[in-house]
């Protein structure tokens, strides 16, 4: 894995780069669909590919449940299982070991819970949860951290990030000794809530590990805006302007400029599937809530700036008829323009900062939402 900065903004901290992966290039900024079970709700591989996303993430803790490892070790990795071409990003799974598990007991070597399924106990190291994204064949792989929840204490805080750092010095052994470094990069996580203190030293403990990339966890979680912004802002001053920067499970317009412009390079999130499943929309003129009764004779398009299938062959009237009767045909046209709204909203800032427009482009996007 490579990571190359083409070019930067004037005005900002903003960049549009290149990650150079095995199975190809990633444009940055970048936008990552989620296929957390190895498929995006709602949506086929094929809608995927006409969308032309450079990279998608799955979730390690779900594909371990179910199908599983040894499922996936004889199909020959995630790509093959599932027939993806390009590169994957897996999370650790640590978020859903600590948010789905009832019974989730920490301790100084690893993490002990029950599958969300059947009950069953499992123990995750972080040189296990490594074990399983190579099964997996990711392209990037996340670190094992525990994730915090808001509001936390400070010591709650400190107790976290204490572990996660542990937990990232043994990760990075397991990785550079049993790994080919050249085809699965390896990122970090930066914890710490909202407690400056602690974000510096995660960031600081963590740079002197030397991970490929860095990610911020931790926020987006429930802290109030100003909160977000402050420890984004703050975060990012700290990280290695040369590595990919990945600010994990953002994925609104505005929250994703305001990223942008302090310098992350990757997103993800399942905000605009999941919205698009209860019928809210992503518009170049805004959001969109297609269960209003104004648009019940409302024969203009979703989006008349949009150049997607759905916008360019149905009417707002027709897709509200669809979601109000249930058919499943609403999910599928949502989420796919949903996404293909993602795309190229993503397209458009990276090409705003190559071009040298992209204040004009925050300004545009400020005004719509």
């Amino acid at each position: 894995m490579n990571f190359t900065i083409e070019q930067r903004d004037q005005s900002s901290s903003a960049r549009a780069g290149c990650i150079t992966t095995s199975r190809g290039p990633v444009k940055t900024p970048v936008f990552m669909p989620v296929a957390t079970r190895a498929a995006i709700k709602a949506l086929t591989f094929k809608d995927l590919e006409e969308i032309n996303f450079d990279m998608v993430l799955s979730n390690t803790y779900h594909l371990y449940i179910r199908p599983g490892t040894e499922v996936l070790q004889e199909a020959g990795g995630l790509h093959r299982f599932m027939n993806y071409g390009k590169p994957i990003l897996t999370d650790s799974g640590g978020f859903q070991v600590f948010s789905l598990s009832d019974l989730c007991k920490v301790f100084p070597d690893g993490v002990e819970f029950r599958s969300h399924l059947d009950g069953s106990k499992h123990f995750f190291t972080p040189e296990k949860v490594l074990d399983i994204q190579k099964v997996i064949g990711s392209d990037i792989m996340m670190v094992l951290d525990q994730c915090t929840e808001y509001p936390i204490s400070d010591d709650k805080a400190l107790a976290a990030v204490t572990r996660t750092l542990h937990w990232a010095e043994r990760s990075m052994v397991h990785w550079k000794n049993n790994f080919d470094r050249d085809k699965q990069g390896l990122f970090a996580i930066i914890q710490g809530g909202v407690f400056k203190h602690l974000r510096k030293e995660c960031a600081e403990r963590l740079m002197e590990m030397d991970y490929p990339g860095y990610a911020i966890g931790g926020l987006s979680v429930g802290e109030p805006k100003e909160s977000y912004m402050e420890i984004t802002e703050y975060t990012l001053s700290l990280l290695p302007d040369f590595k990919p920067r990945y600010m994990m499970g953002v994925g609104s317009p505005l929250e994703i400029l305001y990223a942008v412009k302090n310098g992350v390079d990757m997103f993800d999130c399942v905000m605009p599937t999941r919205i698009a499943r209860n019928g809210t929309l992503f518009t170049n003129r805004g959001r969109i809530n297609i269960k209003a009764a104004r648009y019940e004779k409302d024969f203009s398009p979703l989006d008349d700036l949009c150049e997607c299938y759905v916008c360019r062959n149905f009417t707002k009237s027709y897709l509200r008829h669809l979601f109000r009767a249930g058919e499943i045909a609403s999910l599928i046209y949502f989420t796919f323009h949903n996404l293909f709204f993602m795309k190229s909203f993503m397209r458009e800032i990276r090409g705003s900062i190559i071009s040298g427009n992209f204040s004009e482009t925050c300004k545009k996007w400020d005004n719509v939402y």
